[in-house]
């Protein structure tokens, strides 16, 4: 499961996506329609369960070893992953000369 999430995530990357943070209500909501209003397009990702952690329980070395997912453990059907892009208009800008 976490290989997969982590190829989604890749996924969606290449296809222009921008990983901002995990947020569950009411926060959710309100992020995702500040990044709107602001020009953005959102794509809420399911947060994979199951442990991803190898860096914060004690790890020797501190190297990034993926994310930490202990904090949301059993509660990971409340929290979504935001991801943004710019919003792709179908009419150029006033200052565009074309």
């Amino acid at each position: 499961m976490v290989n997969e999430s982590r190829t989604r995530i890749e996924d969606l990357e290449k296809q222009g996506w921008v990983k901002q943070f995990v947020a569950n209500e009411p926060r959710l909501s309100e992020a995702v329609d500040l990044y709107r209003e602001s020009g953005f397009e959102v794509h809420l990702e399911p947060l994979a369960k199951g442990r991803e952690c190898n860096a914060c329980s004690g790890a020797e070395n501190q190297e990034e070893h993926g994310e930490c997912k202990v904090c949301f453990e059993g509660f990971e059907d409340q929290y979504k992953i935001i991801f943004t892009r710019r919003r792709k208009d179908s009419k150029p800008s006033e200052d565009d000369p074309s």
